[in-house]
């Protein structure tokens, strides 16, 4: 680590987040055009993979990812490390995923990882080492107004990340990059293979890379090094219905893995880890029109306590949906849709936009007020 902290130089310092993948590759190459003083760094945050195993390989943070970084790197000329993350990683996302699924509730570890990993542990690492600037690959703008700066979606709406991105603090946006902000995936890839990258044609991580074959549940019960409890299934009055194999396995609105055939479609509408039973309902019964969220934050909500129009996502990949939030407590939300949604899940985010900006968001807590 001593060989970072050599380099002295009066040039802006940039710190690379360089995950292996051809959009941190080409904001790297950016930065470097740009007569930034660069280096690249990869992040160790897990390392149970196959490099032979084709779905690994598809995953992120494996071995084959540091080496693409690294040919990356060299091939700019640019220092490239690998720092050992393993430890917060295993904390702050692993452990988190595994409880929350414990809870009843569906986690979104990107999230944690954005908000712990890079932005909270690699921000404060650039910081250490004298770097004004830490960039990564990420779909987003960052622009200043007024003195204070504002997250806003990607010019490519079909790969925008804000979503995954709320958790941004003030101080964390004014030292963060995001150079492809406002390029299509099509231009970055374009970029890349005039460049000569090696990875200039690779898939984009598809799996959470602690779970690359997607098996939660196993993974969890492996974590835990225990089988999951089963439990009744009931109907909406109550009745049993039959045996889950487990609430980890089960999450808001899922039809398919049930075990059990009906007339007429049945989903999941209810967890309850308290009496460890799963409720299954008709289709009517996941649609609601308010949820409410707590761990906030409001990166450009100039008045919290007062309701305000806006929209609003509940899943990553869900288009926006019009509705109306007012703060109700310090770190509580009340989110009311014009029209109902469906499959509003415990423990994924609720994130808030005005046109372009995003405002803020939270954990869902669920659609009751006495949660």
């Amino acid at each position: 680590m001593d060989a970072m902290t050599e380099q002295t130089s009066h040039t802006p310092r940039k710190l690379i987040a360089m995950s292996g993948g051809v959009d941190s590759s080409v904001a790297a190459l950016l930065s470097k055009n740009a007569g930034f003083d660069c280096i690249g760094v990869t992040l160790k945050l897990f390392s149970s993979h196959d490099p032979s195993n084709e779905k690994d390989r598809r995953s992120c943070c494996s071995l084959t990812d540091v080496e693409d970084a690294r040919n990356v790197a060299y091939h700019l000329d640019m220092p490239h490390y690998v720092l050992n993350f393993s430890d917060a990683f295993a904390e702050k996302v692993i452990h988190k995923f595994v409880e929350t699924y414990e809870k009843g509730e569906t986690p979104n570890p990107c999230i944690d990882c954005n908000q712990y990993i890079k932005f909270e542990g690699l921000l404060q690492r650039a910081k250490q080492l004298d770097f004004e600037y830490l960039v990564t690959g990420h779909y987003a703008r960052i622009e200043q107004q007024g003195g204070r700066f504002f997250l806003k979606k990607a010019r490519d709406l079909k790969k925008d990340q804000s979503y995954v991105l709320y958790t941004m603090t003030q101080d964390q946006l004014a030292h963060t990059v995001f150079p492809l902000g406002n390029l299509t995936k099509g231009e970055v890839r374009a970029i890349a293979l005039e460049a000569g990258f090696v990875n200039a044609r690779k898939q984009d991580s598809q799996d959470i890379c602690f779970v690359p074959e997607g098996d939660y549940a196993r993974f969890i019960e492996e974590y835990r090094e225990k089988t999951a409890a089963p439990g009744n299934i009931l109907d909406e009055a109550g009745n049993v219905l039959g045996q889950h194999q487990g609430l980890i396995r089960y999450t808001i609105g899922q039809r398919r893995g049930l075990g059990l055939s009906f007339p007429e479609a049945r989903y999941v509408s209810a967890k309850s880890v308290v009496d460890n039973t799963l409720t299954l309902g008709r289709a009517g019964s996941l649609y609601t029109k308010t949820l409410y969220a707590d761990t906030l934050n409001l990166i450009a909500w100039e008045e919290p306590e007062k309701a305000r129009q806006l929209t609003v996502k509940t899943r990553y990949l869900q288009s926006e949906q019009s509705a109306r939030a007012r703060q109700v407590a310090a770190d509580r939300i009340r989110v009311d849709f014009d029209t109902p949604q469906r499959a509003i899940t415990p423990g994924q985010a609720v994130v808030f936009y005005d046109g372009e900006v995003v405002l803020g968001g939270g954990t869902i807590l669920g659609t009751c007020a006495l949660i």
